[in-house]
C-alpha cells in the first residue's frame, strides 16, 4: 500500500507480497482513523496475481472511493462483475474480515477452482435504505469461490462467486461513512402542532461511488426516499409521494450568500406555498450539520427550474424538533429534604438551587420528579414510591389527590421516575411484578391510560424516558437476571380522539454494547446518554444514537456511582448527574465534571 497523505490520497495495492502458508490471517483495509480528508483509491490486480492477492485485493477495494466500484469490479469475473450489487447493504465487523490461508502452487494448472472462506465478528448492518440495525455480536462466515478465467495474459484467477453489499472493519466504517439526521413529520398533528421527527441514516462521507453524489446530495436524495421502514408508521413528509431530484444532480452546496437550490423534478411541480415550506424546512433541518456555512435560505425549484418557495433559516423555527428554537435550560432534583429544587436557567448550570413554588417546593417528601416542558407542572413520585401527583410548580396551592398508585409491596417494584414528552402527556411505569404497567396521563391531568407493549415479552421496565418529538419513548427494560438493556419503541396512535388508544411497539436495541445500563436521558433530537457496564467493565458514561450506533467518540470522562444523569435537546447544555458520593454535578462541553451541589437526587431536565 502507498500512501500519499500530502496529496489526501491512499493507493490500495494487491500488489505486495502476500504469505502462502498459515491458517488464517486478517485483511486490513485503507483506513487512517480520524482523517475524513484522505482519499482512498482502489488499484486493479497485477498480471498473474495469486488467489491470496485477489482476494485481498478485493477486500481492500472495498474500503476505497472507488468510482462505481469498477476497480474493485476487476477482482471478478466478467459475470459477477456484472450482477455484484454493493449497495445492497453494507456488512459491519468489529475488525477487518480474516481470510483462510491457502499454501498452494498457484502456478499449477490442475489447479482451476478454490475457495476462501471469510469470518469475522459482525456486530451491525446497515440496510439499503441506509438505516443502521446493532446485531448482537455474531459469527460472521461466507465464503468467495475463486476461478481461473480467460484475459488479456492468458488464465487469471478471479472471483465468480461473491456476497452482494459491502464488508467493512468498524473502524473503516467510521471513516467512509456518517451520521445523519433527516427530518419528517410527526403523524396525526395539525399543520400548527407540527413537530420534525430525526431519522437518523448512515451517508458515505464524501462522494459515494454508486451515485457520485457528494454527502450533501446525497442526504436530500435520502430525504426525498421517505422516512426508514422503522419509522415510517408514525412520521409523514410533506413532499408528494415518489419526488425525486432533478436528473443528473450529483452536488448541491449553498452560494456565497448561502442560499441552497434544490432542483426537484415534477412530482414535486404542483405542491402549494404552505405544503412546500414544509418541504423547505425538512431540508434545512436534514442539512443544518452537513455544510461549513449555515444554510440561510432553501429554494425549491420546479422541475423548469423555476422557483416553487423560499424558507428562510428563522422561519423554519416553527417547526423546530424541539418544539421551540431555545428549549428550557433549568435543572430540577430532589434535594435532602424531599423536595424539589429548581436550578434556574443557567446555560453554564451553576446558578443558585430555589424550590419550586406548590407543593412540591415545601411539603409532602418526594423520590422522583418529572417536569413538563413548558416549565409550569412537575410529576413527582412519593418517597416510598406509592403514589404519582401532578402540581403546579409557579404558584402555591394545595396537592391534589395522587392520580396513579402502585399496589407492590417492595418500594422498588413501585413507582418508575415519571416523564413528560413533547405533547404534554404525562407517562409512567408501575413495575409491579404481579401488574406490571406502562400508563399515559393524557395532558398531565386526565384519566391514566394503560399502553401496550407487545414485544416487551414478559420483560419488566424500570424506567423510562419520551423524546420530546412524542413518538419515541426510551426504556430501561429488566432482562430477568437483574441486569437492564436500553430500548428504543415506536409509540403508535390508533384512531382519534380521547382517549387515544397507543402502543408501544418494535423495541430495538439501543446499546448493545454494555451489557447493564442503569441511567439514560435523551441528548438532543436522535441521540442519548447511557451510564452502563460492557462485560466485566466498570461503569461508564457514554453517548449512543437512537439507532444503536455508537460516534468514535461516545465516551465521556469517568464518573463512580452515578445514579441518575440528565440531558438537554440544546446539546450546548451541560450534562447534569446525580451521584451518590459527589452530590450533583455537571459536565461543560469541553470540561471536566464539576459538583454544583452537595446532596440531592433524581436531577432532571424539564421532559
Amino acid at each position: 500500500m502507498s500512501a500519499l497523505l500530502g496529496c489526501g490520497v491512499v493507493l490500495l495495492s494487491a500488489c505486495s507480497s502476500m504469505p502462502v502458508s498459515g491458517d488464517v490471517r486478517p485483511v486490513g483495509g485503507g483506513s487512517q482513523p480520524g482523517d475524513s480528508q484522505v482519499q482512498v483509491y482502489a488499484v486493479a490486480p497485477r498480471d498473474n496475481a495469486t488467489p491470496n492477492e485477489i482476494v485481498d485485493g478485493f477486500l481492500e477495494s472495498m474500503t476505497s472511493d472507488d468510482s462505481k466500484f469498477m476497480t474493485t469490479r476487476k477482482y471478478l469475473t466478467r459475470k459477477a462483475a456484472s450482477t455484484w450489487k454493493p449497495s445492497a447493504f453494507t456488512t459491519v465487523l468489529a475488525k477487518a474480515p480474516n481470510r483462510s490461508d491457502r499454501p498452494l502452487n498457484d502456478s499449477d494448472p490442475g489447479v482451476t477452482e478454490l475457495a476462501y472462506t471469510l469470518t469475522g465478528e459482525k456486530v451491525a448492518m446497515v440496510d439499503g435504505q441506509s438505516a443502521y440495525q446493532p446485531l448482537a455480536p455474531t459469527e460472521y462466515n461466507e465464503t468467495l469461490h475463486l476461478v481461473r478465467e480467460n484475459g488479456p495474459e492468458g488464465k487469471e484467477w478471479r472471483i465468480d462467486v461473491v456476497p452482494d453489499g459491502l464488508l467493512l472493519g468498524q473502524s473503516d466504517f467510521r471513516r467512509l461513512y456518517r451520521s445523519v439526521d433527516k427530518y419528517y413529520f410527526a403523524a396525526g398533528r395539525t399543520v400548527g402542532q407540527s413537530t420534525l421527527v430525526a431519522d437518523p441514516v448512515y451517508l458515505r462521507s464524501r462522494t459515494d461511488p454508486v451515485t457520485g453524489m457528494d454527502t450533501v446530495t446525497q442526504a436530500v436524495r435520502s430525504l426525498l426516499a421517505g422516512p426508514t421502514d422503522w419509522l415510517r408508521p408514525v412520521v409523514r413528509s410533506r413532499f408528494p409521494a415518489g419526488t425525486t431530484l432533478k436528473k443528473d444532480v450529483t452536488s448541491l452546496a449553498p452560494d456565497d450568500r448561502n442560499v441552497l437550490r434544490i432542483p426537484l423534478d415534477k412530482k414535486a411541480d404542483g405542491a402549494g406555498q404552505s405544503s412546500c415550506r414544509m418541504m423547505a424546512s425538512q431540508v434545512l433541518y436534514t442539512l443544518r450539520d452537513l455544510t461549513s456555512a449555515r444554510i440561510e435560505q432553501v429554494q425549491l425549484l420546479r422541475s423548469d427550474d423555476s422557483q416553487l418557495c423560499v424558507l428562510e433559516a428563522d422561519q423554519a423555527e416553527e417547526f423546530a424538533p424541539d418544539g421551540s428554537s431555545s428549549g428550557p435550560d433549568s435543572q430540577y432534583y430532589i434535594d435532602a429534604k424531599g423536595h424539589v429544587e429548581r436550578i434556574p436557567g443557567s446555560t453554564k448550570g451553576s446558578g443558585v438551587p430555589e424550590p419550586v413554588s406548590g407543593p412540591f417546593g415545601d411539603g409532602l417528601r418526594m423520590g422522583e420528579v418529572g417536569v413538563a416542558r413548558d416549565e409550569q407542572s412537575a410529576a413527582a413520585v412519593s418517597r416510598d414510591r406509592t403514589s404519582l401527583y401532578v402540581s403546579s410548580i409557579v404558584s402555591d396551592g394545595e396537592l391534589s389527590p395522587a392520580l396513579v398508585t402502585s399496589r407492590a409491596k417492595k418500594q422498588n417494584d413501585r413507582l418508575s421516575a415519571p416523564s413528560w414528552d413533547g405533547r404534554g402527556d404525562l407517562w409512567v411505569a408501575d413495575r409491579d411484578p404481579h401488574r406490571p404497567r406502562l400508563l399515559r396521563i393524557p395532558g398531565g391531568t386526565g384519566e391514566p391510560q394503560e399502553v401496550a407493549v407487545p414485544s416487551l415479552a414478559g420483560n419488566r421496565i424500570e424506567a423510562l424516558r419520551l423524546s420530546t418529538d412524542g413518538v419515541r419513548i426510551a426504556l430501561l427494560v429488566n432482562q430477568g437476571d437483574g441486569r437492564r438493556t436500553l430500548k428504543i419503541g415506536r409509540i403508535e396512535r390508533h384512531g382519534a380522539g380521547e382517549p387515544q388508544p397507543l402502543s408501544v411497539v418494535d423495541l430495538r436495541q439501543a446499546a448493545p454494547q454494555l451489557t447493564d445500563v442503569t441511567a439514560m436521558s435523551w441528548s438532543g433530537r436522535s441521540r442519548l446518554v447511557v451510564v452502563g457496564k460492557e462485560e466485566g467493565g466498570v461503569q461508564q458514561v457514554r453517548y449512543v444514537q437512537a439507532d444503536g450506533s455508537t460516534p468514535a467518540s461516545g465516551v465521556l470522562p469517568g464518573l463512580n456511582e452515578v445514579s441518575s444523569i440528565a440531558a438537554a435537546d440544546d446539546e450546548q447544555l451541560p450534562l447534569m448527574a446525580a451521584t451518590r458520593n459527589d452530590g450533583i454535578v455537571k459536565l461543560s462541553p469541553g470540561d471536566n465534571w464539576q459538583t454544583v451541589v452537595k446532596e440531592g437526587t433524581s436531577l432532571v431536565y424539564p421532559g
